[in-house]
């Protein structure tokens, strides 16, 4: 396939830089057919003189390099170079910038950019080097764009405002959290306002498990006096409530005013959510009945959504019901997450009659159901035993266009096979296998289970083998296999199955223990059961090891002050 024929540069316009540093460039990036091109093209413009310093030797080497041909796929973006190179009648900033954005490779354009400030001694703009490291960054070569930046300030040029938010946020997304660290404080150093650069920053922080780091940002702020906002306690408040640390995020509460900075609803919000998570839910409705004082705002559906959800997950439905009254009241609008916290509760109370009504109360509120809703409906369906109402309702759930996800699968299947309906447990497997959900070993389990309990090892061992195309199996998994074999008395095949299970990194309970070691002496084989123990006992004390190095530097009390 021919391609497009390029429109031949314009004459008469001058070069930006000397023939013979291009074709130095041309050779030590190997674009052979290239300087073929531009030795036939000056050759015909009867200048040859420009290649007298360059090694003959060297020079034919390059050109009769035998797998030149290689090259020629890359000569569409080498022309567009080497028309933006030879003919440019823009300043020489602006045309290196050109040719960088035309090469369409960040490593070649800061090679390029290496290649003229380094042998050239060109400087180049602003717009270069933005250009130039944001592309390195969105090409993840964080290294060289760290090269490029201090070459960058060594030559006199600062950041802008966004340029620098947007390196702060792409070297710590990318890990490099020193070289984040280290351009914030020379922002700071010079007195630039960047609250915007350090909320994104301490966000990052708090997202990948750096809440130490977090903190010590936070102490440099309050020390320096740092004009902080109500926004950015907010951020390492939401960190420590993450951590457990609630204690902590109040005393924040309690300095936010000498910083000239006033809570709001989302501060609040951040510690409701904080103490519901290390389930002090009263102390949260005391703080709840606080914020609803409160002249400057008002709770919202999140706030009681909260609080609500608490007093589910604590299995206090009385109080959960008493607050969904109240935010009624007050004329809040719950939502689907509402709702859903409500009927969740009810359904692991044991209460499908309460479950129902608030469902029933749901679709009142024009507020449709989403999959954790109607999972929580077939798993209550299925706890009372009507795993019929549960597959009636995973059909509704086809015709409502809300697709199921692979625990609403779960939750059927195991009751199936509690109901010893193996082969539909099988089908929905099947179903499970067409769709896109990614499946994980607990949902095969059951089957399995129910397989090797029925006798019928060999379809519990078909069944695993569906599942190793899609997940890998778990503890349970093995431990389920090892039993179901043993007591059908195939030995050798559990032997098996148990050396498997420690390859993959799993620790066999007391009870798979004793149930090999039972059937190993039973088959005759008390040299492979005392075996069995020796490598239990090997692999136990490996592993109190490990857990004892790992407990060393943990339970550690964080403190912001």
């Amino acid at each position: 396939m021919q391609r497009e024929k390029k429109p031949s540069p314009q004459p008469g316009l001058v070069y930006d830089v000397s023939t013979q540093d291009y074709i130095a460039f041309l050779c030590s990036l190997n674009y052979i057919i290239d300087l073929f091109r531009l030795v036939v093209k000056y050759s015909d413009a009867n200048c040859s003189t420009k290649f007298n310093n360059l090694g003959t030797s060297d020079f034919q080497q390059q050109l009769n390099f035998p797998s030149c041909l290689e090259y020629v796929h890359m000569t569409y973006q080498a022309d567009d170079f080497l028309a933006c190179h030879r003919f440019s009648s823009l300043p020489l900033s602006y045309s290196y910038s050109e040719i960088i954005k035309r090469l369409n490779d960040p490593n070649l354009g800061f090679k390029f950019y290496q290649f003229t400030r380094e042998k050239l001694c060109m400087s180049h703009s602003f717009w270069t080097y933005n250009m130039l490291l944001r592309s390195l960054c969105q090409a993840n070569l964080h290294s060289s764009a760290k090269l490029l930046y201090d070459s960058m300030r060594s030559d006199g040029q600062l950041p802008d405002f966004r340029l620098l938010g947007f390196l702060v946020s792409s070297f710590a997304l990318a890990d490099r959290f020193d070289v984040s660290k280290e351009l914030l404080a020379e922002a700071l150093c010079n007195g630039n306002q960047v609250n915007v650069i350090v909320n994104n920053f301490l966000d990052i922080l708090i997202e990948h498990n750096k809440l130490d780091d977090a903190i010590c940002l936070f102490r440099e702020l309050m020390r320096t006096h740092s004009s902080l906002e109500t926004f950015t306690f907010n951020i390492l408040m939401r960190g420590l409530c993450i951590a457990g640390e609630v204690d902590e995020a109040f005393k924040l509460l309690s300095d936010m005013k000498s910083f000239g900075c006033f809570p709001d609803i989302v501060t609040y919000n951040t510690l409701l959510h904080g103490l519901c998570r290390i389930d002090q839910v009263h102390r949260a409705c005391g703080l709840l009945k606080e914020v609803c004082l409160k002249c400057e705002f008002t709770p919202n559906v999140v706030s009681y959504t909260t609080v609500i959800s608490g007093y589910c997950r604590l299995s206090n439905m009385k109080e959960a019901s008493s607050l969904f009254d109240e935010m009624i009241r007050s004329g809040i609008k719950p939502n689907v997450f509402t709702f859903t916290s409500l009927i969740d509760g009810f359904v692991k109370e044991g209460d499908m009659v309460s479950a129902l009504s608030i469902h029933k109360k749901m679709l009142l509120h024009d507020c449709p159901p989403n999959v954790v809703t109607l999972t929580s409906l077939i798993n209550g369906y299925c706890r009372i035993g009507w795993v019929n109402h549960g597959l009636d309702l995973l059909h509704e759930m086809k015709a409502r266009h809300v697709s199921a996800n692979l625990y609403t699968f779960s939750v059927l299947i195991s009751a199936l096979c509690k109901s010893n309906r193996l082969q539909e447990a099988h089908n929905l497997l099947r179903l499970l296998k067409q769709s896109d959900i990614v499946p994980q070993s607990f949902v095969y389990n059951p089957v399995i289970d129910g397989y090797c309990k029925s006798g019928n090892i060999d379809e519990a061992n078909a069944i695993v083998a569906e599942m190793e195309e899609k997940c890998k199996p778990d503890k349970f998994t093995f431990t389920i296999l090892i039993i179901g074999h043993c007591m059908k008395g195939r030995t050798l095949e559990a032997i098996g199955i148990f050396y498997k299970m420690l390859d993959a990194g799993c620790t066999p309970d007391d009870i798979t223990i004793r149930t090999l070691s039972s059937c190993l002496l039973k088959a005759g084989m008390p040299c492979e059961a005392s075996h069995l123990k020796e490598t239990i006992f090997e692999k136990q004390t490996a592993l109190l090891k490990k857990s004892y190095h790992e407990s060393i530097n943990s339970d550690k009390s964080i403190h912001v002050h």
